[in-house]
């Protein structure tokens, strides 16, 4: 096992520089906010709802979108993480928002193409691929952005994109001034779980360190609904550990009830909470009492509280911290945090078929 406190030996377990990406997130979330502006939208008329396909990182950015602007978009918004559409999706009161990193994903085309045949709206977003392909031939508008690293990296560019997107619709507000402030508060945040900061002094390596060996339970409320779930897929993804999420309340109806069997394995369990001052009161009260409840069957449990004065603060905080955190849980476990070979098998194999 590594020390977290020696970075010169992080190029062994990191050589594609994984490190690299997440230092670069803040001033991606603001590129991608800013490059979103200046692309078109001509012919697009208002939705009467919106569905954005995607999967795995690419998707992440949708819900991460969907929760942040929930209270104020005045049409519905769907993530739809599966082949196809749903059967209410159709004609022009539909927009399709193609969401693929490589532009390939074959979820995500399933829906392009099914968008089309049933006279939806569509805006296609990748770096290129077949979704490109596909939005030139039909006419369709094509997002191009520039990122070389894995989807899960990209998640500044997938939320930055779409929520430029829904502002130069009209459904979400002007949100230049709350990005810029987010990308500040990573940056701050940095100074504080960054590899030069001492293990003593950085909670995102202390937390990296009460991981190791434990099956690891992510949950949040509201806007860290969805960061719960970045969470669980950056446990996956880094360190290859295995990895669930839960939501609140709705933990507190099913969830909170399975804490008896199979007693060996819950020994291994810890439950980690995503809070802040932007989760809704009774939801807090739901964890405080939740987290007691889980204490007292012999369950661990911790803590993260986001930092930051707004929710879109809060949000990017969170998730800046738990890309730290699975970082740092992949040195540990001596796992290079960016391939992921048991993904490109089954994509292989899909290929053949």
């Amino acid at each position: 096992m590594i020390s977290l406190d020696n970075v010169e030996q992080y190029l062994a377990v990191d050589p594609q520089n994984m490190l690299g990406h997440i230092q670069d997130l803040p001033g991606q979330l603001v590129k991608a906010w800013q490059t979103g502006l200046t692309l078109p939208v001509k012919g697009l008329r208002p939705p009467q709802n919106i569905v954005i396909a995607g999967v795995g990182g690419s998707a992440i950015g949708a819900d991460l979108l969907a929760s942040y602007i929930q209270d104020s978009c005045p049409v519905p918004v769907f993530v739809q993480r599966d082949y196809g559409l749903p059967a209410w999706a159709k004609d022009d009161e539909t927009l399709l928002v193609a969401s693929s990193h490589s532009g390939n994903t074959e979820e995500t085309v399933s829906a392009f193409e099914e968008a089309k045949r049933r006279g939806c709206q569509i805006v296609a977003i990748s770096r290129g691929g077949k979704l490109a392909e596909l939005a030139s031939q039909s006419g369709s508008l094509w997002w191009q952005f520039v990122h070389n690293g894995q989807p899960r990296s990209a998640v500044g560019w997938t939320f930055g994109l779409l929520l430029a997107l829904f502002h130069q619709l009209g459904l979400a507000l002007d949100a230049g001034k709350g990005i810029q402030a987010a990308s500040e508060a990573m940056l701050a945040q940095q100074e504080l779980i960054a590899p030069h900061v001492p293990l003593i002094k950085n909670p995102a390596k202390r937390q990296a360190g009460q991981l190791i060996d434990r099956w690891v339970c992510t949950v949040g409320s509201g806007i860290f609904a969805p960061v719960a779930r970045r969470w669980k897929g950056q446990m996956n993804e880094l360190p290859k550990a295995w990895s669930q999420f839960e939501l609140l309340p709705e933990l507190d109806h099913n969830t909170l009830a399975g804490t008896l069997c199979p007693a060996e394995m819950l020994e291994k369990l810890v439950v980690l909470f995503i809070r802040g001052e932007a989760e809704l009161a009774r939801n807090g009260l739901r964890s405080d009492f939740s987290k007691q409840e889980f204490m007292q069957q012999g369950i661990a449990t911790d803590v993260y509280w986001a930092k930051g004065g707004s929710s879109l603060e809060q949000m990017w905080t969170a998730i800046y911290f738990g890309d730290y955190m699975t970082y740092y849980l992949a040195l540990l476990y001596g796992i290079d945090p960016t391939p992921i070979v048991a993904m490109d098998n089954l994509k292989s194999l899909l290929g053949k078929k």
